[in-house]
């Protein structure tokens, strides 16, 4: 995981985003089929996944984090 943080430092947010609904979608698609979920949970714990995945994207570098408006925009604040 560290690994994956630290590989996000040279990104954009953009790609941060991308990143994070990528690896979030993934998440939630091993965790459906690990609970043995039928074809419409999977794509549905995908789906959750991939949202939570864009919600928060560190950049531990600047030491802020962005969270999305939930409009396709995002602001960057402090981490807690």
């Amino acid at each position: 995981m560290s690994l994956s943080l630290a590989a996000c430092d040279n990104m954009t947010s953009q790609q941060r985003t991308v990143a994070g609904a990528a690896g979030g979608a993934a998440a939630g698609l091993v965790a459906a089929d690990a609970l043995d979920a039928n074809s419409n949970w999977k794509v549905i714990s995908a789906l959750g996944g991939a949202a939570a995945g864009t919600m928060v994207a560190q950049n531990n570098q600047r030491k802020v984090c962005a969270y999305a408006r939930g409009d396709g925009t995002y602001y960057e604040a402090p981490c807690p």
